[in-house]
């Protein structure tokens, strides 16, 4: 509604489409090494609405995944921790300590698990292995399967002719979730960081020396 050649001076706030609930995904490694793994949902359109004091940060409302039926696993009950996809990852190889994560509800675990398989199988580094094209299946029956049409055809040709059902959800498809990790090789003492490109992220190192404040700076 905004028009170059004529002031609006009587703006009202616009609705933006809810779109359900969001998720970010965090990882970090410190200077002496010690890594982060912290994954923050929301889990659905409302949130809790609970802000953490003096942090910033809401409480989400995973509980209410709970079950009502009381012979149900899920049961609603006291100490109890509700069924959920909120899973950030740590991964030891040698001495290589890498904190991950990928988001995106039930592809969560399925996502991780092709990107431990990429690093260990494959020999990827964690760019790559984040970046790998990859599948999920988003319903708990059926045979259908969703792909990136980055998966050379030969390979969905073959899951159809065993009776799968692949659907085509692009090169980099967000429904496959976006994902953080920073890798710390203790033998060497250098700190890695990646992003996927399936969403808005970035991998941030620390700042070299000059970007200090002058004073510091001068003192050196």
């Amino acid at each position: 509604r905004i028009d170059p050649a004529r002031a609006n001076c009587e703006a009202e706030p616009g609705a933006p489409p809810v779109s359900g609930g969001n998720t970010i995904y965090l990882a970090a490694i410190d200077r002496a090494g010690n890594i982060a793994s912290w994954i923050q949902s929301i889990s659905d359109i409302w949130g809790s609405g609970v802000v953490v004091d003096d942090f910033g940060f809401h409480l989400h409302d995973r509980g209410a995944a709970f079950s009502s039926d009381p012979g149900h696993p899920n049961v609603l009950a006291p100490g109890k921790r509700p069924y959920h996809t909120i899973i950030p990852g740590f991964l030891q190889r040698g001495d290589q300590h890498i904190g991950f994560g990928i988001m995106r509800g039930m592809n969560q675990p399925q996502a991780q698990a092709q990107f431990v398989s990429y690093l260990v199988d494959h020999g990827m580094n964690i760019q790559a292995a984040l970046e790998a094209p990859r599948f999920t299946k988003m319903t708990l029956g059926g045979c259908d399967v969703r792909m990136e049409t980055r998966i050379d055809q030969a390979t969905r040709d073959a899951l159809e002719k065993r009776g799968h059902f692949v659907a085509d959800v692009g090169a980099y498809s967000g429904l496959m979730g976006g994902g953080q990790a920073v890798m710390l090789d203790a033998k060497t003492g250098v700190k890695y960081g990646a992003s996927s490109p399936r969403k808005d992220g970035a991998a941030i190192p620390e700042p070299d020396p000059y970007f200090a404040p002058a004073s510091r700076a001068r003192k050196r």
